[in-house]
C-alpha cells in the first residue's frame, strides 16, 4: 500500500479539488490520486531519457451508440493527435453483443437474428478518438461495403498525408486498403486470395502492419502471417518497389520450425513478421516476432544488424513491433511492446539491448492482457491496444520530457 501511495500523482480537475461528501452535510475537499503509475515504471533507477508514464483510467470516454469493441488489432496516432484503432467486431462474446443484429462480412458471421439483450452493439471496425477520448470517425466491416473487407482485421497506419491504411491477417486476406479519414476507399493493393508466396509482387499475404516513409512516399509492409518478408510499394500508385527477407536475402517460404534459443539464428523469418519502424536516420527495423528478433536494414534492404530480446520467450515471442518516442529527438531508444511477457521494453537503439521495461499482465488499468500494438502522440503520451481477451485501448500519460 505504501508503494502505491508513493507512486501516485496528485491531480485536480479544472484547478479545483474533488469534493467528497461525508456522512455529515459539511463537504470535505479531497485530492484525487489518479492516475496510478505502475510501480516498475517509476523510481530513480529509470535511465536518463527513458519515457515514464501513468495510466489514465478515464480514457477513452464511454463509446456512443451502445457500442462495444473486440480485439484491438492495430493502434495509430495521426498528426492531430487523434488515436485510431482497428478492432475485430466478430470477436465480441455473443452475450456481450446481445443487441447486435445478425450480420455477415466475408467469412465472418456474428450477432443475433433475434436480439438477446439491451447490451451491446459491436462498433465499426475502424474507430478514431480525439485527444479527449471522444469518437470522431467510425467505419469499416460492413456487409454493404463496395470493397472486400478482411476476415480478420490487423494493422492500421495514418500516413503524413492523412490517409488511413488497414490490413488483415485472416484467411485469404491478401490485400491492404487505403482510405480517407472519412472511410472513402482510395486504393487497394492486392486482392482476396490472390497471393502466390513471399516473392509475389502484386499482393500481400495476411500482412501485419504498415508504415509510410514521408521522405520517399513509400509504403513499408511487414508481410506477415502468410509471407516471410518486408515489402515496399509506392504509397501513391501502389506500384511494387522492392522486397526482402531475413538478412536482406531473397525470402523463401520454408518453415524454420519452432523457436529454439540454443539453435543458430534462422536464415528465414518465422511468421508472423509482425512489425516495421523507420528511424529518422533511414534505418528500417523489422520484428521477427516468434524468433524474439529485431533485424535492422538500410532502406534498400541491406542488412545492418540483429538482436534477440528475452530469448527464453516461446510461443508468440517478445518483439511485437517497434516505436520511437517523439520527445527523444535523437532517437536514442526504441520501444517494443511485448504481448507474451506483457511489458513495454526500452532498448538502446545503438546496441538493441534492453535498458528498461515496465508493465505486468492483468485486467486492471495500467496492466496488459495480450498487449499487441502501441503508438505515441506528439506530446509523448502512449496508446496501447490489446488482442485476444484484452479488447481495449489504454492511454498512458507522459510524466517526463527530454532530459
Amino acid at each position: 500500500m505504501k508503494k502505491l501511495i508513493r507512486h501516485a500523482r496528485t491531480v485536480t480537475a479544472g484547478g479545483c479539488l474533488l469534493v467528497m461528501a461525508a456522512l455529515h452535510t459539511t463537504a470535505m475537499a479531497q485530492t484525487l490520486t489518479v492516475p496510478y503509475m505502475p510501480e516498475d515504471a517509476s523510481g530513480p533507477e529509470v535511465p536518463e531519457g527513458v519515457a515514464q508514464f501513468a495510466v489514465d483510467p478515464f480514457w477513452p470516454k464511454p463509446l456512443p451508440n451502445n457500442w462495444i469493441i473486440g480485439q484491438v488489432a492495430g493502434t495509430a496516432v495521426d498528426a492531430d493527435n487523434n488515436v485510431w484503432i482497428i478492432h475485430r467486431p466478430w470477436t465480441v462474446q455473443s452475450t456481450n453483443a446481445g443487441s447486435t443484429p445478425l450480420q455477415t462480412v466475408r467469412d465472418q458471421t456474428w450477432g443475433h437474428a433475434v436480439l438477446q439483450a439491451e447490451c451491446c452493439t459491436t462498433a465499426p471496425a475502424v474507430l478514431a478518438f480525439n485527444p479527449a477520448g471522444e469518437v470522431i470517425h467510425a467505419w469499416g466491416a460492413s456487409a454493404t461495403n463496395a470493397y472486400p473487407w478482411f476476415n480478420s482485421e490487423h494493422g492500421i497506419h495514418v500516413d503524413y498525408k492523412g490517409f488511413v491504411w488497414v490490413g488483415g491477417n485472416g484467411t485469404d486476406d491478401h490485400m491492404i486498403h487505403k482510405f480517407t479519414k472519412e472511410g472513402e476507399l482510395v486504393m487497394t493493393i492486392g486482392g482476396v486470395g490472390m497471393n502466390e508466396g513471399s516473392n509475389d509482387t502484386d499482393s500481400v499475404n495476411r500482412s501485419a502492419v504498415m508504415e509510410v516513409d514521408p521522405t520517399t512516399d513509400e509504403l513499408y509492409v511487414a508481410d506477415g502471417y502468410g509471407n516471410r518478408r518486408l515489402i515496399v510499394f509506392d504509397a501513391d500508385t501502389g506500384a511494387y518497389k522492392r522486397h526482402w527477407g531475413a538478412y536482406g536475402e531473397r525470402p523463401t517460404d520454408d518453415n524454420p520450425g519452432l523457436w529454439d534459443p540454443n539453435a543458430a539464428p534462422s536464415r528465414t523469418w518465422r511468421t508472423p513478421v509482425h512489425g516495421v519502424a523507420i528511424a529518422n536516420d533511414g534505418l528500417v527495423y523489422v520484428s521477427d516476432r516468434p524468433s524474439n528478433r529485431i533485424q535492422v536494414f538500410q532502406k534498400d534492404g541491406t542488412y545492418v544488424s540483429e538482436s534477440i530480446l528475452r530469448p527464453q520467450t516461446y510461443g508468440p515471442g517478445s518483439t511485437w513491433e517497434m516505436e520511437f518516442d517523439p520527445l527523444d529527438t535523437e532517437q536514442r531508444f526504441v520501444y517494443v511492446p511485448d504481448g507474451t511477457n506483457n511489458v513495454v521494453w526500452t532498448l538502446d537503439r545503438q546496441t538493441l539491448e534492453p535498458v528498461y521495461s515496465w508493465g505486468t499482465g492483468g485486467r486492471q488499468p495500467g496492466q496488459f492482457d495480450w498487449l499487441h500494438n502501441m503508438d505515441f502522440d506528439s506530446n509523448g503520451n502512449l496508446f496501447t491496444g490489446e488482442v485476444q481477451t484484452g479488447h481495449r485501448v489504454q492511454k498512458f500519460i507522459r510524466l517526463n520530457g527530454p532530459r
